[in-house]
This record gives structure tokens, sequence and C-alpha cells, in this order.
């Protein structure tokens, strides 16, 4: 919440000399007092909030049942509880939410990822969000950490819809202020909404984990031509050579991989994508790199959606190790893969949510 501020100006004018008698003298020096506590004042919106958020009864955090569990961990990186609420749903399947706190005047956070099942946690997210609206909240902030309908962003064939716009229609009608994603599958759909948003990449934290690995002649690899610019950026922060797979798809999920551009033989490949679905991207992808010489091959994705066949593929597969964030909480046939590596983004949306909450940059995070 913005707090309103009063600015003095203070001019200096050249006064004649004049006699004053007792009580003028100590109006006078009354005024030339409150003028020299003016001048040391700070103006109110340069007032810095508390530096602890547990201490800042303007702020709360709050989620919804997507991924508890991350939205928990937030908490602890902050020193902030998630805000009580209780959800329940009716026997035909019905959200009902209430809010447990009080919320006027406060700057709020919503946590809600809308994965799998996408339409449910969407719909619950849009409640939440009306809910504290209507609760008087200043601000709403949703944390959305996966941005589900994302890879509708564009009418690529006919006759179908732009979900993702729709979707951002949604969530600024139902009454959020602000948005913070991650890693969105089209940076674009930042342009969808007409509310602030802050766009956060997973990269910082998939970087920092390679290198402690430190993998020798490692080549960053990109699935395809739209993943480019995303495993560039990787490659440069890593200092890896880039190679690019030449990938067409036929329909909806299911892709078919052509060739590698660039050198991979005898290289440690790490495949660089924003989202793994059913993995059939992912497993042929594989399959191109070791058919162009490549001696092991990595892979590491921001958004581990995993449905279908996508974990019998990756168990199937010769991939070395997937690398995935907790945008997404794993499915339980997922946790049990040796093969799949979970890194928490706890840190790096509690850092976010500080910055957006004290209004510093956000900008810092990027590296």
């Amino acid at each position: 919440m913005e707090v309103g501020s009063v600015t003095v100006v203070l001019e200096d004018k050249q006064q004649e000399s004049v006699t004053l008698d007792g009580a003028a003298r100590e109006s006078a020096q009354g005024a030339a007092q409150a003028i020299a506590r003016a001048k040391e004042a700070k103006p109110a919106a340069e007032r810095k909030r508390a530096r602890n958020l547990s201490e800042d009864k303007r702020f709360k955090l709050f989620s919804g049942t997507a991924n508890p569990k991350l939205a928990e961990a937030i908490g602890r990186h902050i020193g902030v509880p998630v805000g009580e609420a209780k959800i329940q749903r009716f026997a035909d399947g019905e959200v009902y939410f209430q809010l447990l706190e009080n919320v006027r005047g406060v700057d709020v956070f919503v946590v809600q990822p809308t994965c799998y099942p996408v339409d449910q946690h969407l719909v619950e997210l849009l409640i939440m969000v009306d809910a504290l609206k209507r609760a008087s909240a200043a601000r709403i902030t949703v944390v959305v950490p996966y941005y589900g309908y994302a890879r509708q962003d564009r009418k690529d064939r006919p006759r179908v819809a732009i979900s993702a716009k729709l979707i951002a229609d949604l969530l600024t009608t139902a009454g959020a202020n602000r948005a913070l994603f991650v890693d969105l599958h089209a940076a674009q759909i930042q342009g969808f909404f007409n509310i602030p948003v802050d766009h956060l990449f997973a990269s910082p934290v998939l970087v920092s984990y390679f290198r402690e690995l430190n993998l020798p002649n490692l080549t960053v690899v990109s699935p395809d031509a739209g993943g480019v610019e995303r495993a560039r950026f990787f490659a440069q922060k890593i200092g890896a050579p880039l190679a690019i797979v030449d990938k067409r798809r036929t329909d909806i999920n299911v892709a078919e991989v052509m060739h590698v551009v660039g050198d991979v033989s005898g290289k440690t490949c790490l495949i660089i994508d924003d989202i793994i679905d059913t993995a059939g991207t992912l497993v042929k992808t594989v399959d191109a790199l070791y058919a162009a010489g490549a001696s092991s091959v990595f892979a590491c994705a921001t958004h581990a959606v995993l449905s279908g066949p996508a974990v019998d593929r990756i168990t199937n597969s010769r991939l070395e190790q997937l690398v995935v964030t907790d945008t997404i909480p794993l499915r339980e046939a997922a946790q049990r893969l040796p093969k799949i590596k979970v890194l928490s983004i706890a840190g790096l949306l509690g850092a976010a949510i500080e910055s957006i909450h004290m209004e510093t940059s956000v900008s810092t995070l990027f590296s």
C-alpha cells in the first residue's frame, strides 16, 4: 500500500529587520525549530518498511492447494507463515474458499501454480483472488510459478483460441493487481496483462547446480528453434558452446526430431527446456544427440509437468539425469525415479516477493 506524503517547499527570502516583542520572538523561534525538523525529516515515501517481514503487519502470504510445500518454503525463506484460510469442495466439485485472517489494507501474495488438474487449480486461484478483493486487501499479487495455458499464446491454426490471453483477462477481472511468473513459455505473454508483471527465470538456480557438477566438454542444447534464446543465455552463463535440434511438431504432444545443428561429437550435452510434458521431445532429442556422437546427455527444465507416459519414457531413455525445479509438485511415480532431481526456487521467489513488497528492484535476481 502506498503511503501518501506531503512535500513542504521551503524558500529562503530576505526579510527586513524588525523589532520583535517577547511573544513574537518565541513564535519565530518555534517556527525556526519546525523548519529545522522538516529539513531533517525524510519524506514518507522514502521510509523503508520493516526489514523483517514477520514484523510487517501489512504483508500476508497465502497458498492454494496446488503446491502448498512451495508456499511454505517461501514463507520460511522470508520469515512469514502462510496465512490461514479454509479451502473445501462441495460434493459436485465447486470450490469454497474463506479467509480466516483480516486482510483489510494488506499487501497480499497468493502462491498457486496452475498445474494438473489445471482447470481446478485455475478456478481455485480466481476464487481466492475474488475473496481477497472483497475483503479489501490493498494489493493482490498472484504468484504463479507455472502458468497453465501458456502454450496457446497465438493463432497458429485456423479457429483456435488464444487461451493465454483469456487466462490473463480472467486473473485481472478477478481482482489481481500484480502478477509474478517463472519462465513463461513465451515472454510476450506479459503483454497480455494490463497490470504489472514480474517475469523470473529459474536459470540462476539451474546454472549454479551445473557449475558445481563441472561436466567435461559441456555443450548446451536447445531442443527446438523456439528455445534458442533460453539456451543461449544458459550457455553464456555457464561458458559452453551451443547446439540446436531441428524439430518439427506433427500434432499436439507429438514431435519428430530431424537433425542436430552443431558439433556434439564426444561432448557432454545439456538439454535446456522450460516445460517437459509427455517427454516425447526430450527422449527423441536424447536419441538424436547420441546418434550424432554425444558421449552423455543431461537435461534440465523449469516445469516438470510429466503427464501421461513421461515417467516411463524418461526411465527407459539413455538420459543420465533430469534436473527440474519445484514450480510443480512431482507426481508420486516421478518422485521414485532416481534420474529426476528437484531444485527449489523458494529462495528466488521469496527474494522477488520481498522486493515487490518493499518496492525495490527485481532485476538483480536475473543474474
